[in-house]
């Protein structure tokens, strides 16, 4: 099946950092998966959704040569 224009718009990643990165709408789905922000303890210093980034990162570049971070 060929990508329409619409298709093409929708799944279009041509704004983001990486092509493993995830766009806001992506982010939305799984944000509500990730564990919550505890009362107690010392606050989270790092930020979930770029942790979940460099994951996907690694697994769709297996951190090819050409592919390392800029």
């Amino acid at each position: 099946m060929p990508w329409t224009k619409a298709a093409r718009i929708k799944y279009q990643r041509s704004g983001l950092r990486y092509t493993s990165d995830l766009t806001d709408a992506e982010w939305a789905l799984i944000a509500r998966k990730m564990p919550p922000r505890r009362r107690l303890g010392r606050p989270r210093e790092v930020n979930l959704r770029e942790i979940v980034q460099a994951i996907f990162y690694i697994l769709s570049s297996g951190c090819q040569w050409r592919a390392l971070p800029k």
